[in-house]
């Protein structure tokens, strides 16, 4: 139950970045599969991308890791029928707004844990 309610939240988080960040467009069905395909290429490529860009990301202090979240996203909506961002800069806009939703959802979870 927990896997699918992490599912579904991560589908709407999917569904508030694009209404918020204009040149995405998605479809219900898009926003469920494409959760599942970030999931998927967070699990198994952003970590091989962090390596081979570990001295960027260190001279940025980090940053340069949001670019590799768009390259994801980019990734992303290449894969998914449904799930269309327009450029590289919608691409790096939506997950900026893609991961603040998730640390707002994050924070709302946790605070009802409490």
């Amino acid at each position: 139950m927990n896997l699918l309610s992490h599912w579904l939240l991560a589908a709407v988080s999917i569904g508030i970045a694009a209404a918020i960040i204009p040149g995405v467009q998605v479809t219900l069905v898009g926003a469920l599969i494409a959760a599942v395909v970030l999931g998927a290429l967070n699990f198994f490529l952003r970590p091989f991308l962090l390596v081979l860009t570990l001295p960027i990301t260190i001279f940025t202090l980090g940053l340069f890791s949001i670019v590799i979240n768009a390259v994801l996203v980019l990734l992303a909506s290449a894969i998914v029928p449904g799930f269309a961002v327009g450029d590289f800069w919608t691409a790096l806009l939506f997950a900026l707004a893609l991961a603040i939703v998730n640390w707002v959802f994050h924070l709302w979870r946790n605070s009802d844990d409490n």
